[in-house]
């Protein structure tokens, strides 16, 4: 257990600092003035929806840009929002009416216009966006009527409504004359809530906007949020329990334990559709790396005690996950390869491979540091030398797609979609986080999305999956569970697709 005392060492540094806060007067935090006070670790590297793959970029996205449909996270019914209707011609065609009198927040009118921009340009091969994954499937938008706009996909897709309610409007003057920079700058949508202030990669001002039209996401209740980047948990804590903070996630169980003890702060653990896994670049990097190799790749899988990272580390309700998706997606398979926990298999597989005495290599994260270091100790075990190379997850991500990063330690929410179009074609598909190449993948995914008959497609998701798991292109770890910990003052209800919805929280 020798692995887990520096996590023990934070612990009982939080403790200190908690019980300092405790005997010192609570501050009072944002209720006074109606400002929610939030802090999250990772910073946004740009507020531009379509330039941010994060979560916490998902999340801002929701926040500010609404799309022409919406999705009930209660009851998954999906419900008009930009779009006062639609009407599915056929299986590649949609027609949208266009709400009337809704506004940007710069005070513009929203028009068909504007819709058949957003689309027409998420279209173009050479936007430089990231999120292709949901806009990929968009062949052209036109418009039809004064208030009628036209989508045509490349192909046929079942998924065509879910990834409509992830494609914000963006308004054609504006980002016409600002480009993709000034949007990041000062964005401009039609959401519950607008930006009033961009500290890059710091903090962020929001204010709830009151032209916000006759929405089924309703109007922000809490007139104003401000968000901070600390990258620190022990500091979030500190703040939260002193009552500078209203709001956090992604707690450690034990700091959440702490927490809840004060009395001072509420904490509720909430199921997400998170996932982590090791990225495992079996096609790219030098020739002559290590992770080209099968077995190489089946050893490092062989090699980590996920069950007793999970049991000690992660905790909460979080499960050991064997495929490349989250359980209860459709589409997904646990009925592939498994690696059980076997350091002497991991040894004869290395030396089988040409490494009878291991080797070394960068090992990229930017989140759950306990947990990649307990990670790092069972390869090391095995003769694997990791080293850590910890950053934000931008640049992992860059570095990850110009091929420099050997193994990634990374997690993925798939934009709240449950289906695994939303996971799989993301890494295996061809697009530019896909580390392993595979023609035959590719082509399974590329049918599945191409079809309505749901039996086919499962059964092709479970040939890719099946294959993913025999060539070993990742380590899946584990669900996430989130810990919230949060102002007892607050009235926050957390939902299992991790898009914190703070335009429905309200003050006690």
């Amino acid at each position: 257990m020798r692995r887990f005392a520096r996590t023990k060492l934070w612990a009982l540094a939080g403790t200190a600092a908690i019980a300092l806060c405790l005997a010192a007067p609570s501050a009072q935090a944002g209720k006074a003035d109606d400002t929610l006070n939030i802090a999250w670790d990772v910073e946004v590297p740009n507020v531009n929806m379509y330039f941010d793959t994060s979560r916490n970029g998902v999340i801002i996205a929701h926040h500010v840009w609404d799309g022409l449909v919406w999705r009930d996270p209660a009851s998954g019914e999906f419900k008009p929002l930009i779009a006062s209707s639609w009407n599915i011609v056929d299986d590649k065609t949609i027609e949208v009416e266009i709400r009337k009198g809704v506004k940007f927040h710069n005070g513009a009118t929203l028009t068909a216009d504007d819709v058949v921009y957003t689309y027409n340009y998420l279209a173009r091969p050479d936007n430089g966006i990231l999120n292709r994954n949901y806009t990929s499937w968009i062949e052209k938008a036109e418009k039809v009527g004064d208030n009628k706009v036209r989508i045509t996909a490349k192909n046929t897709n079942p998924l065509i409504l879910l990834y409509m309610v992830e494609i914000g409007i963006y308004p054609q003057k504006y980002y016409e004359e600002v480009g993709p920079e000034g949007m990041g700058l000062k964005p401009v949508g039609t959401g519950p809530y607008k930006i009033t202030s961009v500290d890059p990669g710091k903090r962020l001002e929001f204010e709830a906007f009151a032209d916000y039209y006759d929405s089924p996401k309703g109007k922000a209740k809490i007139k104003k949020i401000v968000q901070r980047t600390i990258p620190e948990m022990n500091t979030q804590v500190v703040e939260l329990a002193s009552g500078r903070l209203d709001w956090i996630w992604r707690v450690a169980q034990d700091q959440a334990d702490r927490l809840e003890k004060t009395g001072r702060v509420q904490v509720i653990n909430a199921n997400t559709m998170r996932v982590g896994y090791l990225h495992l670049n079996a096609v790219g990097g030098p020739e002559d790396s290590p992770l080209r190799k099968l077995k190489v790749r089946q050893a490092i899988n062989h090699a980590i005690n996920l069950e007793g990272i999970v049991k000690n580390l992660v905790r909460g309700s979080s499960q050991v996950i064997h495929s490349a998706c989250y359980p209860e997606q459709f589409g997904c398979t646990d009925d592939v390869q498994k690696y059980p926990y076997d350091p002497a298999k991991a040894k004869q597989l290395l030396a089988e491979a040409g490494y009878p005495n291991g080797f070394t290599t960068a090992f990229y994260a930017y989140r759950d540091r306990a947990q990649n270091e307990a990670m790092m100790s069972d390869l090391a075990a095995v003769g694997i030398k990791a080293e850590l190379r910890y950053g934000q997850y931008a640049a992992t991500r860059d570095a990850l797609r110009k091929g420099e990063v050997p193994i990634a330690s990374l997690t993925w929410g798939s934009n709240s979609i449950p289906d695994v179009d939303a996971i799989l074609p993301v890494f295996f598909g061809g697009l530019p986080d896909d580390m392993s190449k595979d023609e035959e993948v590719q082509g399974w995914l590329q049918a599945a999305r191409s079809t309505l008959d749901q039996e086919k497609r499962k059964e092709l998701y479970k040939k890719a999956l099946q294959k993913i798991a025999a060539q070993a292109y990742w380590v899946p770890t584990w669900t996430y569970t989130t810990n919230y910990a949060i102002s007892n003052d607050l009235d926050f209800k957390p939902t299992a697709d991790e898009i914190p919805r703070f335009w429905t929280a309200s003050w006690k």
